[in-house]
């Protein structure tokens, strides 16, 4: 399928179904980015910076994606709005990663890890 990208394919009664990796971590990035209390997510000192300096438009930047098989660990790297509970955004975050690739893709993760990278604050607006 080109391109050094990963599928995970499925088969059902009708044929073959293959679901780029690409298409999981953006599913898990939207997710991640719909929970209240998350400012954003961060680039991992990894994969991410290699991509980053390549100059590729990374979509999905704080997700990473490793598949063995049927299993599907997804680890996101987020950073918090400050005032919010860390370990309440962070299951949050899990529990909404978790049910979107469920139910937009019909797999199941195996584990979604939720690395908090740091905590961010409002601007203020400076109207005088």
């Amino acid at each position: 399928m080109g391109e050094g990208r990963e599928y995970i394919s499925r088969s059902d009664e009708l044929g073959n179904i293959h679901i780029s990796e690409d298409v999981l971590a953006v599913i898990a990035a939207a997710a991640a980015l719909e929970v209240e209390g998350v400012g954003s997510l961060t680039a991992n000192l990894g994969s991410d910076l290699v991509e980053m300096l390549g100059g590729k438009r990374n979509l999905s930047k704080g997700v990473r994606l490793t598949v063995e098989g049927e299993n599907i660990i997804v680890d996101l790297s987020i950073l918090i709005k400050y005032g919010y509970v860390v370990p309440d955004v962070a299951k949050q975050v899990q529990d909404a990663v978790y049910t979107a690739i469920e139910n937009m893709s019909g797999l199941t993760p195996e584990a979604v890890n939720v690395h908090v990278a740091g905590v961010t604050f409002e601007k203020e607006s400076k109207h005088a």
